[in-house]
């Protein structure tokens, strides 16, 4: 039997899990990963443990199945979009790598949309600019860490540094590195006059060769070997965007699916043959089945809240269920299963890392009384997210000639039946989850199973190891209510715009 390994690299934790050629998951590891908050706005990790849990979930996951390193027959790595990290020319990490939740450069960012900047740039890239793209980054490194800057060999994505440890080749894999603003989407190549335009042109010869998704880009080195357990000489796919390992996962293939996932970011994406030209979505990228454009409306506002909500508000409780077995989540589903739709719940804007409608908008909760308990905050956060995720999706509908057949959702939601249930309602459209524990993981063992010939096409290999749930059809009885509370949560953040900046100020008071 040959097995596929996929790594996936996120925001807060580092995932291997071995599946075989049927997408069947044999097993998995995961541990977490820490971040660095200098200060608000400022979140990094260190490359270093970074590089040594990603060794240490191969090792286990390879303990834990008895699957022999020998009948490993490819791997694939996913990781977080955006971000930064950088390879010195002194052969080691050049700083910390910043996170895609940071938002130290929001300045370049808010100077660059009125100097018009970015609208130049959007001619080439096709994308509006985020403050934690390496476009912004670099151009904020350039000017605050100089010597940093000076030393940088190599820019990479989260999952090509891990790619470049695995493998010792140096490769930019182009469903990441088009989402860095630093690519020309309708030459498809690294443009010299886009880093002109901010700033960091000098900086152009450290942008590695660019490779595709599901090509063999290298082989396990005899020292990653030695680290991480598998057998020198094992391919390693290009590997992917997360979210667009997720989209293979998923099964999406063509336009009539909608790709959401609810982690750490909220997604929603789906694939058309020609990029949005008009400004009315966020991003296009390209995506990992050749021909076609990943179309992206994206914010870190998902299911990230409720994992601050159970760590910072109610840690006791988690702690609690450890003693009986119980999950934290399943208790919490219950909680808000139990609270009708139609009774009001505070509006919870979900921007605790950062906003999808200001760079500079904080989460909150609006509307609370001494009646609210625990249970309503948690719906609030549950609803707060899945609004924040029909803003998104109502921009990408506007792209759109007709509303899609089916949502496909992942991450955190997708495994509560009452938030799925809670999607297809606010969107009035069907749902259906992934029976996938690790999507990302999943996708790129797709990918290496095509890429090793195990199936002749990406298409080929999706259809024999991607399974979905039974569709959910939302309840029409509860969209009026829906709407109405969406309506509230929009009209909250028109009347708090003006706030942000004034708040913004307090926060990096100095006396």
């Amino acid at each position: 039997m040959r097995y596929y390994i996929g790594l996936d690299n996120g925001g807060t934790a580092t995932k291997a899990a071995l599946f075989d050629n049927t997408g069947k998951e044999i097993g998995a590891y995961g541990i977490s990963t820490k971040s660095i908050a200098l200060k608000p706005g400022f979140i990094e990790r260190d490359m270093e443990e970074m590089w040594d849990a990603n060794c240490e979930v191969i090792r286990e996951v390879l303990k834990e199945t008895g699957v022999a390193a020998s009948d490993v027959a490819g791997l694939g790595i996913s990781g977080h979009g955006k971000g930064l990290y950088l390879w010195g020319k002194d052969d080691k990490p050049t700083r910390n790598g910043i996170i895609s939740t940071d938002n130290r450069a929001w300045r370049y960012v808010k100077d660059w949309k009125e100097n018009g900047i970015e609208n130049q740039a959007f001619n080439l890239s096709c994308q509006h600019i985020m403050s934690c793209q390496p476009s912004a980054l670099l151009a904020w490194l350039k000017d605050h860490e100089p010597e940093s800057y000076k030393n940088i060999k190599y820019i990479f994505e989260c999952k090509d540094y891990i790619r470049y440890r695995l493998t010792g080749e140096a490769k930019a894999e182009i469903t990441d590195y088009s989402g860095s603003g630093l690519m020309n989407l309708k030459t498809g190549e690294f443009d010299r006059d886009l880093l002109k335009l901010y700033g960091i042109e000098d900086i152009f010869d450290a942008l590695p060769p660019l490779c595709r998704a599901s090509e063999i880009c290298g082989y396990i080195t005899e020292e990653a070997a030695a680290k991480c357990g598998l057998k020198a000489g094992t391919p390693v796919i290009g590997g992917m965007f997360d979210i667009n390992a997720c989209a293979i996962a998923a099964g999406v293939t063509d336009p009539d699916k909608i790709c959401m996932i609810a982690g750490t970011w909220s997604i929603n994406e789906y694939i058309r043959k020609e990029p949005v030209l008009d400004g009315a979505v966020q991003m296009n990228s390209l995506f990992a089945l050749p021909g076609y454009y990943l179309i992206e409306e994206s914010s870190p506002t998902s299911a990230g809240n409720l994992t601050w909500f159970i760590k910072q508000i109610i840690p006791e409780l988690e702690q609690q269920v450890k003693s009986t077995g119980e999950s934290v989540y399943d208790l919490l589903d219950d909680s808000v299963e139990s609270i009708a739709p139609e009774e009001f719940v505070p509006i919870f804007l979900p921007f605790l890392m950062a906003s999808n409608v200001h760079p500079n908008a904080k989460g909150c909760f609006i509307g609370m009384s001494a009646a609210h308990t625990r249970e309503h905050l948690a719906r609030s956060i549950f609803e707060g997210v899945t609004f924040c995720h029909r803003y998104h999706y109502e921009r990408l509908m506007k792209t759109r000639e007709k509303k899609p057949s089916v949502i496909r959702l992942a991450g955190g939601a997708a495994r509560a039946d009452v938030w799925a249930h809670m999607f297809a309602d606010v969107m009035q459209t069907p749902v259906e989850t992934l029976q996938a524990n690790e999507t990302g993981a999943l996708g790129c063992a797709i990918a290496a199973a095509a890429a090793t010939g195990e199936y002749d096409s990406l298409d080929q290999a999706i259809e024999h190891m991607a399974s979905f749930s039974p569709v959910i059809q939302p309840d029409k009885s509860k969209a009026e209510i829906y709407n109405k509370k969406y309506a509230l949560y929009v009209r909250a953040i028109e009347c708090l715009d003006g706030l942000w900046d004034q708040m913004q100020e307090l926060v990096e008071y100095k006396k």
